[in-house]
């Protein structure tokens, strides 16, 4: 049982650090223009030599980029909490108790790493300048949907999990 909660808790912070890398990392979108350094945009930065922010991030028309910084921060608070939430439980919960308070917080983190991807994935032009439009998706999103199905399962482990001797 002590391999297993170590797994558990293993792939848990596993997730967590996608989670950390993907809303950090400046490679959401990367554009290649012919003859010119590569930009390297993210949720609040393009970046080249130098960084320069996101134009219009502020605006009601960058709703869209506003929706996927709030969500992908959130999911990263709800999986940081959750982690929290097990540990208190594990020492909290009566032996033959679920964790379903735990699973509940991570299912919560998985929902806004979607949220936050999916609208990435669909309004990605609403929010690029017409420059950085020819570009293609970057490492931290293929994090971020790597990071997703592991908090979904992570959420499920804990759903199956009892607390045992």
């Amino acid at each position: 049982m002590l391999i297993i909660l170590f797994l558990i808790i293993l792939f848990h912070v596993a997730a967590a650090a996608l989670l950390f890398v993907a809303t950090i990392y400046n490679a959401w979108w990367v554009v290649t223009p012919t003859g010119r350094e590569v930009i390297y945009a993210d949720l609040w930065y393009s970046c080249n030599s130098t960084c320069f922010p996101v134009e219009n991030s502020h605006t009601a028309s960058a709703a869209f980029l506003q929706t996927v910084q709030a969500t992908m921060i959130l999911a990263t608070i709800l999986c940081c909490v959750s982690f929290v939430v097990f540990i208190l439980q594990l020492f909290r919960l009566k032996q033959g108790e679920r964790f379903i308070f735990t699973a509940i917080i991570q299912l919560l983190a998985a929902l806004c790493v979607m949220i936050g991807v999916s609208v990435y994935t669909a309004e990605k032009d609403s929010f690029h300048v017409a420059s950085l439009r020819d570009g293609s998706f970057g490492a931290s999103f293929i994090v971020a949907w790597v990071a997703f199905p592991m908090t979904v399962l992570s959420g499920f482990m804990y759903l199956i999990l009892r607390k045992r001797k």
